[in-house]
Parts: C-alpha cells; structure tokens; sequence
C-alpha cells in the first residue's frame, strides 16, 4: 500500500486531503477482492458526511490560501524594504560624504581668495578683469568642434550654444541656486556626456583615498640605549604628536582634491586633435606600407618609422610642420634585410637607435651613418619589442616570441641576461628612473615586473587583462599602463603590491576597439595615446576611464585623392613627442599624421 501510495498520489494531496487520498487509495487497492463494492461506497462516511461540513472546509482551504498569500506578499515587502534601506543607508552616507568634501573645498577656495586678496598685484589684476565687458569664446578652426580650451581655470567659461547639452526650459526644474548660465561645467558637453562616468572616477578617487588613509601604521618607538622601547614622552614631542595628528587629519579631507582636481582639468584642457601635418611618402602605392613602430629621439627634432617595407625612415619633424609639400622624403632612410616590428631611440646617444625585426635580429644602428653597429641573433623566434633604459643608456631589453627577455650591453654587443617565460613576450619597458627593473607584457594576459638584480622570480605579477597584453609603459616610478587585445587600458600602481600579486587595477580604460593587432600605446605627462581598429586614435587622462579626445583618420584613394573611409584600416602605431601635447600616430595603410591637442 505504501508503494502504491508514492507511485501515484502526489505528496501535496496526501498532506492536505487526507481524507479524499484515503478515499482513492481504498478504491485502488492493488487486491481486487480488498477493492469497495458499490454498497460499500453507497454507505461510506465519505460520500455521506454533512454537506455543511464540506462547505465549511472549502471555506477553511481558502482562507488558508489567502494567508498564505498574504504572508507571500508581506515577505516581498519586507525585502524590498530591506534593500531599499540599504540603498538609503549608501545614498545617506554618499550625501554625507559629499558635504564633507563641499565643505572642505569651500575652505581651500577661500584660503586662496585670502592670499589673493592679500596680493596687491592680484587685487589689480581681479579688477582689472572684471572691468573688462564679457565676450564669446568660438574655435573658428573647425565649427564641428567643441573649442578651443588651452587650460581650464576658474572663472573662464566659454560660451558655445553647442556645447550646451541642456534645454533652457529645464532652468525652472532646477534648484534655485544653480543659476545655469554661470555654470562652468554645464556648458561643457564633452564633461556632461560623461558625468556618470567623472562621478565613477570621483567616487573611485574618493574612496581609493579613504581607503589608503584608515591603514594603520605600523612604526617601531625608537628603542633607548637600553634597548627597551622609550616611554618618556616630553612636552615637545607631544607637541609634536598633535601637529602630526592633525596633518594626517586635514590629509584624510583633503589629500584626493589635487589628483582628481588635476585629473578634471587636464581632462578639460583641450577639446579636440588637430591635424599639423599629413605625411605623404613617395611609395603610397606599395602595398606594404603598415607601420608597426615610431619613436621620437631624445630631444624631440626627429621621428623615425618602421614596418613591413623593411626600411627605417627618419624624419625632421619641425620641418615636416613648416613646409607644405606634395611628398616628404625622409633625412634618413636604412633598409633591412626583415620586416622591422620594434625601433626604439637611445635616450642618451642621440645618433643610436635599435631595431628588432621579424626574424629575431636586433640590431643597433648609427643613424648618422645609416650603418648597423652591431646585430645580435640570440633570438629564436620573432622579436615584437625593444626598450632602451633611461637611467643605463648602453642597456637594451628585448622581448620574443620564444618566451623569453634578454637584456643586452651594446657596449658588449652580447646578452648579459635572459628572463625565461612560458609565453609571447609583446612588450618590455625600462621605467624612467631606474636600470635595475623591467615590466613586460606576455600573451598568457598578465604583465610582470621583476628586479633585474634577482631575476628568478617576478617583484610583482599583474592579473586583469582577459586576452595578450600587447602594450607596457611606465607613468612614472610606481605606475604602469597596459594595453591588452581585450579592448581594455589598464592602470597599475605598484606601490600597493604586498603579496606579489596585483588583481586589482587603479584603472581600467574603455572606449577604443582592439581584439586583435598592435594599434600602439604612447604615455607622456598623465596622457595616453592609443589606437583603434576602428582607424581612430584615443588619447585618456590616467584619472578617467573614458577618452578625452579622439580623431578618426580617414583613407585617401591613390587615384583621386578624395577621403575615403575604409573598415579594413586600423591604427599601428602612435608616439608623443617627449612630454608636448603633439604625436605621431600611423595607420595600416602607412599613412602617418602629426596631430596636437588644441
């Protein structure tokens, strides 16, 4: 009975309808002869119970039901007011935060307006310039533009019915004290396209900070001559002790405003990327045009180009910027007997500059000359990047597809070292102020750094990227930008890697397309240029993760010269000139153009 009683009623209707379940089981007993006879079921208690009875359960059953159902409704409720209280106790502590960082900022602005005050020569000049009449702000360059801005300063505002993203009859939904015509930041379609995203860097900033400032510092009390820690404290350091508390107090408030304030203004400083010149060359109809690397020389006065045509082309740049010509011929011109896919310039030996080709060769060479002063083959498979070192200019590093980085002594003309990976090495940079470290980016998706002086193991791994790392330049001493096949830019601070191992970058960029070629990555003064299979360049501010600028290079037909656009044709390369807003960007096609921050 109890199989039957699992292998055909369901266990709801055993728990609710006892009776009727019982009902069914005796009609269905699996002894024919233990089965009711029609008397049987005629004068069972089942079919003859009061029908009042049976109203009265069914009424019993629904209201059931409509408590269940109520409690149903009640637990929705309880948990919608759950979550909707913790996103009250976040926006309530945002706000207070928020005041906290107003309030903070006013008190910086009027301790400026103090000192300024204070100033007879400001005085004048603050008077002078609110004698002088009002007047409109327009790039007359380009009226698709969003003007021109050198610098962003308090009190400048432009002017430019299209910069304005806002609609003139909302002025009466705002709050009265917004007074929208002397809003600086409401009449920049650029920042307000971009204000959830500026609102994500601040936040990220704010709270980087906070983070950072609740750390508890750890310092051993100087030890007495008797080694035990001093407990004496005088009258001064106590003193001391306060001042210091209160330094680290005001540093907690106001230690993110200049980075985030540095970040919005230079972020704000110039509005689009001018074209100051189109390089033509004389051999636009090879095929074999793309440029796979540029580089500047250590003063800026020349830029050379390398790529599939196997020849290293050096040009003078400011007279490329003077002189309007039909075509450009180069002051140098190298060939080689490879595909180059790396040059790079010694930053001390201003005549030097290296080389790595697609068979593993790199090579040194004189440009004054135009000859090769050595050539070292200890590669086995295609080199994708060389670096010269900032701090040691007669080292070279090199990195291959053999998995492995070699560092060379051009005064040896040998490798003096070999870093053993188990994937593609794409790129290797020396950091500006030291010989002794190295970062280099692999195809297994992560960026290593290692001391060069203990290169058995990294200093420090980088984890983030989801495809190959194709791009590694150093910010500064501690930070590190990478550029992977995974559409991303990412920021990396070292200075926070505690375990070997950083999961978590500062900052990740988005915006430009690149899943598959090197589009180059150039850094210079907080700015990062890079390029997009979208045939564009992009230049981001290391404090936001959305581009500043961008500039889409447009294909020239060989027959009539008209501008075409081509989806085949990507960005290959890109290049500041030193620590200027001006670079060099080169596409797949080899048409390379100087372009400047205006």
């Amino acid at each position: 009975m109890s199989s039957l009683r699992h292998r055909l009623l369901p266990p709801q209707l055993l728990l609710k309808w006892s009776k009727e379940a019982t009902f069914c089981l005796w009609l269905l007993h699996p002894e024919p002869r233990s089965r009711p006879m029609m008397s049987e079921l005629l004068q069972s208690q089942f079919l003859n119970e009061p029908r009042d009875n049976l109203e009265e359960r069914e009424a019993a059953m629904e209201l059931r039901e409509k408590i269940e159902e109520q409690e149903m409704l009640l637990e929705f409720l309880w948990l919608m007011q759950q979550r909707k209280q913790e996103v009250a106790d976040k926006l309530q502590a945002t706000l207070s935060l928020l005041r906290d960082d107003i309030e903070e900022v006013t008190k910086q602005q009027v301790h400026l307006k103090n000192r300024a005050n204070s100033c007879p020569e400001l005085g004048q000049e603050d008077q002078t310039a609110s004698s002088l009449p009002s007047h409109d702000t327009v790039d007359n360059d380009d009226t698709t533009s969003l003007g021109s801005r050198k610098r962003c300063r308090p009190g400048l505002l432009v002017h430019n019915g299209e910069e304005c993203c806002y609609d003139p009859d909302d002025n009466q939904k705002s709050d009265a004290h917004v007074d929208k015509r002397d809003s600086f930041l409401l009449k920049s379609s650029r920042l307000m396209k971009n204000f959830g995203k500026l609102e994500s860097a601040y936040f990220l900033t704010r709270y980087r900070q906070l983070k950072q400032s609740t750390r508890p510092s750890m310092k051993p009390s100087p030890l007495s001559s008797d080694g035990k820690g001093s407990v004496v404290m005088t009258e001064r350091s106590s003193i001391n002790t306060a001042a210091s508390r209160e330094r680290y107090s005001e540093n907690r408030k106001s230690g993110w405003i200049s980075p985030f304030l540095e970040g919005l203004c230079k972020y704000l400083s110039f509005s689009k990327l001018k074209v100051k010149a189109d390089l033509k060359q004389g051999d636009l109809l090879n095929s074999s045009n793309l440029v796979c690397s540029l580089s500047f020389d250590r003063d800026g006065d020349y830029f050379a180009t390398a790529g599939v045509n196997k020849k290293i082309k050096v040009f003078e740049c400011d007279a490329i910027l003077m002189e309007d010509r039909d075509i450009h011929y180069p002051v140098v011109e190298m060939a080689g007997r490879s595909k180059f896919s790396s040059i790079c310039w010694n930053t001390y030996i201003k005549s030097q500059i290296a080389c790595s080709n697609f068979e593993g060769v790199v090579q040194v060479w004189d440009v004054t000359r135009s000859q090769i002063l050595m050539e070292m083959r200890e590669h086995e498979r295609r080199v994708w990047s060389i670096d010269f070192s900032f701090a040691d200019p007669t080292l070279l590093a090199s990195g291959s597809d053999d998995g492995s980085v070699k560092l060379w002594s051009i005064n040896q003309g040998v490798s003096i070292g070999t870093i053993k990976t188990k994937a593609n090495v794409c790129s290797v940079q020396f950091p500006s102020d030291s010989g002794h470290s190295l970062a280099f980016g692999s195809a297994d998706h992560k960026i290593y750094y290692y001391d060069l002086r203990n290169s058995r193991a990294p200093l420090c791994t980088l984890v983030g990227h989801n495809k190959t790392v194709s791009y590694v330049k150093f910010l500064d001493s501690v930070n590190i930008v990478s550029a992977s096949t995974d559409n991303t830019l990412k920021l990396w601070d070292l200075s926070v890697c505690t375990s070997r191992v950083i999961e978590t970058p500062v900052q990740s960029f988005t915006g430009h397309t690149n899943v598959k070629n090197f589009v180059g990555m150039s850094v210079s003064d907080g700015y990062i240029a890079t390029g997009s299979e979208t045939n564009e360049v992009f230049i981001y501010h290391k404090a936001f993760p959305m581009p500043a600028l961008s500039f889409k290079f447009n294909g020239t037909d060989v027959l009539s010269g008209h501008e075409m656009d081509d989806a085949a044709q990507f960005i290959s390369s890109v290049c500041w000139r030193g620590q200027s807003s001006t670079l060099v960007a080169a596409n797949s096609t080899g048409n390379i153009k100087i372009l400047e921050m205006v």
